[in-house]
């Protein structure tokens, strides 16, 4: 990239949504651990020092590795970041007297100031912070103030440096994304040409220049990011790109027969693999839920594997991994603790020949997805609802069998048919039905039963780390209850899951 905002996280719960704030204002950014090593500035338009948990009192507080008032570039520090440049310089940071969690009004001082440009007297913004800068050294100036934070923003008299209490990359600080954008646009100069558009291009070349007139393989899912992957990969090789996608049993209702035709229409080279019967077989009597995932990647790894070795001198291996999962996988020691391994390349195995290509893991979901739609993929692919990788077996609780599976699936299929037919589906982050592992007494015409439970989940969620159940119209939870209940057979309750994520998750197991 001709330029870029480095953002160094120490290890703060919204660094990930100061990146997205800067990529929304097109232009792109990267989110490196506070103690990496920076040999050359080279390309790096500015830098943003995020929040943490830590003080910048306590012994082993997070230090970056360089000195950011000698940088050559703009320099932003938000929360304690700011906190971390105005102890440094001399200044006093101690314990609030009144300690700011959640909305507070700001009130500029320095209108003129470039951070601040168009922002109006008073606004809100969100505060989170039991610290505070109670001194600020000579040569910094304090340009805005709350009620209970004098210097809520201050710049450095003769530097590009400036620092802010507060939250502006948080959807409540109401000029937050405005100030973002004078830094990168207006203090930094960065220009607005990370688009859909120009990553598709540069990506193209790239991929074609790296990967040659070599062969690549790639597992498809069904899903948003392996779907766009392919897509973009496909744009660049053409039929050098081979796919596969496996039919583990475990996916919902025709999705492997429809979704194959799907691919084969938009022209992709992919081969489609039942392996249901190993799947189902090798899920036999288990419950543990932990032990079904373990279960399930293996057979997908072996699987994949079997069916790539078929394809004669393949040397790469393509996988959909996203942003997220690459910073997801990077611990920042002593400041945070790593969230998940790297899903897509964890069950590769060590002595794997192949060379690994991610075209998307620069991208957030969301960019994904508008990449997705300039390359022409349908809206019924990219808007798809997020669907586990062990599929329906973590929404089956207790014994996986084909039975079992069986009824689930026509369950699903009654519920998410439904949305999509009412026009709630769009609206919704995730949706999908749980066999629940116990039978109850009901009564069908003139005779009892004892039957099946199904449990409807359905939530809403930004980036699934936090979810919301859904507030669906009860007259529409009634007409998918009694249709559930009449077609499938084996079912005889429906419930309708109403807890959230904290403290539930989104899927059962």
């Amino acid at each position: 990239m001709s330029e870029k905002i480095l953002i160094f996280d120490f290890g703060s719960q919204y660094t990930q949504l100061i990146a997205r704030r800067v990529r929304e204002l097109n232009v792109y950014c990267e989110i490196l651990p506070y103690n990496k090593t920076i040999d050359s500035f080279d390309g790096v338009s500015g830098i943003i020092l995020s929040g943490s948990p830590a003080s910048v009192g306590e012994e082993g507080a997070p230090t970056p590795s360089f000195n950011p008032f000698d940088c050559p570039v703009p320099v932003l520090g938000i929360c304690y970041g700011a906190q971390w440049l105005a102890k440094n310089a001399g200044g006093k940071v101690g314990q609030a007297g009144t300690r700011e969690y959640g909305r507070a009004e700001l009130r500029v001082r320095v209108a003129s100031d470039s951070l601040l440009a168009g922002i109006p007297a008073c606004s809100q913004v969100w505060m989170s912070h039991g610290d505070t800068i109670t001194d600020i050294p000579g040569e910094f100036e304090a340009i805005a103030s709350t009620t209970a934070v004098e210097n809520a923003a201050f710049h450095v008299r003769g530097k590009k440096i400036w620092g802010i209490q507060f939250h502006a990359e948080v959807h409540h600080s109401e000029y937050g994304a405005a100030m973002l954008g004078n830094f990168v646009h207006g203090i930094c100069g960065c220009s607005a040409d990370w688009t859909p558009a120009n990553f598709i291009e540069q990506t193209v070349e790239e991929l074609r220049s790296r990967i040659g007139d070599d062969k690549v393989v790639l597992g498809l899912s069904g899903g948003v990011d392996s779907t766009v992957a392919a897509v973009l990969l496909h744009k660049a090789i053409g039929p050098q790109l081979h796919c596969i996608f496996v039919d583990s049993g475990l996916l919902r209702k025709n999705e492997f027969a429809s979704v194959l035709e799907s691919y084969k229409g938009m022209g992709l080279n992919v081969r489609g693999v039942n392996a249901a019967p190993r799947f189902l077989g090798d899920l036999a009597g288990v419950t543990d839920p932990e032990q079904k995932r373990k279960i399930i990647g293996r057979d997908f790894v072996e699987v994949f594997n079997d069916s790539a070795a078929q394809i004669e001198n393949v040397s790469w291996l393509a996988q959909g991994t996203i942003y997220p999962d690459v910073i997801e996988s990077s611990a920042v020691p002593g400041a945070s603790v790593t969230i998940k391994s790297h899903h897509n390349v964890g069950g590769l195995p060590k002595d794997m020949k192949l060379k690994v290509v991610e075209p998307l893991r620069q991208l957030f979901k969301d960019e994904v997805r508008r990449v997705g739609a300039a390359l022409g993929i349908p809206h019924y692919i990219l808007g798809r609802h997020p669907f586990p990788g062990p599929g329906l077996a973590i929404r089956l609780l207790g014994e996986v069998t084909a039975e079992r599976v069986a009824i689930l699936q026509e369950a699903d299929d009654v519920f998410t048919s439904a949305l999509r037919r009412e026009g709630l589906y769009d609206s919704i982050w995730q949706a999908g039905a749980i066999l629940l592992p116990v039978k109850s007494v009901g009564v069908m015409g003139d005779g009892r039963t004892y039957e099946n439970c199904i449990a409807l989940r359905a939530v809403t969620s930004v980036d699934g780390m936090t979810a919301d159940w859904a507030r669906i119209p009860y007259d529409f939870l009634a007409r998918v209850s009694d249709e559930i209940i009449r077609s499938v057979k084996g079912v005889n309750r429906v419930v309708y899951d109403i807890s959230s994520k904290p403290p539930a998750t989104i899927e059962w197991e």
